[in-house]
């Protein structure tokens, strides 16, 4: 775009906005795969065609001023409004990539390989842009349009009905302990031994404080922290055990772990793909879908059709 050009790069566009996101110049430049000099001459011509400056420096950081915090919403939406042009104006059956689909990381690693596997057999042509997040994050990014689809946890409230859901497999609270400890009593072991909490911010923590305040236990605390992963390889160490969804449902094992069944109730958290039934591209997500049901056991869709 030359400087004074009426017409609008989006690219610039997009460029502002991983500069807000990041905070930083260089880190948007990473993203984009540019120099920062490209991007700091990207914001200079999109300041110069609004008639604003839209970013000051902040100690190391930047940060939007009043007029970029008042566009921030708009670029989006303009982002939003190209890319679902260019989705329809497919030549195919199916609407034009990227799908915008984001993940959990054990949605990442247990989930997505084998249905991405699929996708490419069938659907070569269409990309597919993967973010990685928490669940609540994923959820809000979807519902403000950021993302198509998302592979994530159901949460512990009814989806709205813009939203369709398909559930993928359904992951019940274990105990897990260090391969070498042995468990005769569950309900005892997690009240005398040292407790690695899952973050009850998240679903599975949620559940996991639930259950263990159901049975009047209160665990001998150590650390607290969202990761499943993260968590295990603690619990690989002897720092603690912990309660966690069963993540490696139908995966290799973990020797250096072992995994406990929990006395009633029994309590789980559901994975599955949400989408957004209006999207421009929901036959992408529901094509995704088609692909990973017949990799997995649960094959239930809720709300409506």
């Amino acid at each position: 775009m030359a400087q004074g050009s009426n017409t609008m790069d989006t690219r610039f566009l997009q460029s502002f906005i991983y500069v807000v996101e990041t905070g930083s110049i260089a880190a948007a430049a990473r993203r984009l795969d540019l120099t920062p000099a490209s991007v700091a001459q990207r914001i200079k011509a999109l300041e110069t065609d609004v008639g604003s400056q839209l970013i000051v420096r902040a100690g190391r950081t930047v940060k939007p001023t009043l007029a970029g915090n008042r566009i921030l919403q708009h670029a989006h939406t303009v982002l939003n409004e190209v890319r679902d042009l260019r989705s329809v104006a497919s030549e195919t059956s199916l609407p034009a990539g990227p799908l915008r689909l984001g993940a959990t990381p054990t949605g990442l690693t247990q989930i997505l390989p084998g249905v991405l596997k699929q996708w490419v057999l069938a659907h070569a042509h269409i990309e597919i842009y993967i973010e990685p997040a928490p669940s609540t994050v994923l959820y809000q990014r979807l519902l403000n349009g950021h993302l198509d689809a998302a592979v994530m946890v159901h949460p512990l409230f009814d989806l709205p009905k813009s939203c369709a859901w398909h559930g993928l497999r359904k992951e019940p609270l274990t105990l897990v302990t260090p391969s070498t400890m042995l468990v005769s009593d569950p309900i005892k072991t997690l009240a005398t031994e040292p407790f690695i909490r899952y973050d009850r911010q998240v679903v599975a923590g949620k559940l996991a404080d639930d259950y263990l305040r159901h049975h009047g236990v209160r665990p001998r605390v150590r650390f607290e922290l969202d990761g499943i992963e993260s968590i295990g390889k603690l619990v690989a160490e002897g720092l603690g055990i912990s309660v966690l969804p069963d993540w490696n449902v139908g995966g290799p094992p973990d020797f250096a772990i072992k995994r406990w069944a929990l006395p009633p109730p029994h309590m789980e958290r559901e994975v599955g793909i949400v989408w957004t039934r209006a999207g421009v591209r929901a036959q992408l997500a529901q094509t995704l879908v088609a692909l990973a049901a017949p990799l997995f056991k649960l094959e239930s869709v809720t709300g409506p059709s």
